[in-house]
């Protein structure tokens, strides 16, 4: 019969009050939440004056749609200038 070294790292830490996990219990990576709305998608950014913002939320609310639209109609007219395939989705819905 093999006698089994004691732990020394989590005896320590649990007499000292440690809030560390025992390497053995802790998740091997944490869940991250993901909006439904986002699952399989990709941000893409861009900076531009704070006038191009500003025009382009006005339209927004003058359509009575979203940034995310616009943007998707926009991406989808350049995708058609250069003959691709117009693939970025544009919802029916104003959220």
């Amino acid at each position: 019969m093999t006698k089994q070294k004691p732990d020394l790292a989590n005896i320590l830490a649990d007499a000292g009050g440690s809030r560390r996990k025992n390497q053995a219990d802790a998740d091997p990576q944490p869940d991250i939440y993901t909006q439904p709305g986002r699952a399989g998608t990709k941000p893409i950014t861009g900076h531009f004056p704070k006038q191009v913002r500003d025009e382009l939320k006005k339209l927004a609310i003058e359509r009575d749609t979203t940034l995310q639209n616009l943007m998707a109609e926009a991406f989808n007219d350049l995708f058609a200038k250069y003959g691709k395939p117009e693939i970025c989705p544009v919802s029916d819905k104003a959220e």
